[in-house]
């Protein structure tokens, strides 16, 4: 008799695309947006972007659906109009199987369109804020915002950039294998495997070996994200 596990089915992820759209003021700046409250909480403060729509599908590549849907989504989210030609991927995430609600998400990466002014809808949205990736970093620490680890993960790739140029020419060139987490709960929080770690057949937290991973303490502990090779 099969198990109720081999008798659910796992959900198909929504194609999604979503973009990080930087600008250089002072300092190298990211484009965070929050999304509007739900039962009385705040909402998480995100990149725009959303789900491939109808009106993105004009074949192509795997993800030049995504392309435009991340385009679309930042016009009508954050008013910025973007070419989504020029948009250009820096990572893959696809939602755990054991989610009830699934997305197969590229990010890209695009500079902000010379004086642009970012206008939420109101809706959907309702803030924005550009900040250096160090200070988001920051701000999710001190509980002031509250990030995604997707979201974690790319503002923490971005401190080591001082420029939105930079950036641009330096990241599509280490797009690593899509992101599959693989969670594990610890006594502190919890443990977010990726392809790559050591730990990420087995499950084993201490295999030794490469790190790919992110450590989402409870809080007051700082999460932390892990990236190395054997």
């Amino acid at each position: 008799m099969p198990s109720k596990l081999e008798c659910e089915a796992v959900s198909e992820p929504y194609p999604s695309g979503t973009v990080v759209v930087l600008r250089d003021a002072t300092h190298l700046e990211l484009l965070l947006l929050q999304r509007s409250e739900r039962d009385g909480k705040p909402g998480p403060w995100v990149f725009p972007g959303g789900k491939v729509d109808d009106s993105d599908r004009h074949g192509g590549g795997d993800h030049d659906d995504a392309r435009r849907a991340a385009a679309r989504e930042t016009a009508e989210e954050a008013g910025l109009a973007l070419d989504a030609g020029a948009l250009v991927p820096i990572a893959r995430w696809i939602t755990p199987e054991i989610s009830p609600k699934r997305f197969d998400t590229w990010f890209f990466l695009a500079a902000s369109p010379a004086g642009a002014t970012v206008r939420v809808d109101g809706a959907e949205i309702a803030d924005h804020r550009w900040l250096g990736p160090a200070d988001a970093l920051r701000a999710h620490h001190e509980q002031a915002l509250r990030l995604a680890p997707p979201t974690f993960v790319t503002v923490t790739w971005l401190t080591e950039f001082t420029t939105a140029a930079e950036a641009l020419r330096v990241l599509p060139a280490r797009v690593p294998p899509p992101f599959r987490p693989r969670i594990h709960r610890t006594g502190a929080g919890a443990c977010m495997l990726y392809p790559g770690d050591a730990g990420y057949e087995s499950g084993e937290l201490d295999t030794a070996g490469a790190r790919h991973r992110l450590w989402a303490f409870a809080d007051p502990d700082p999460w932390r994200y892990e990236r190395t090779v054997a």
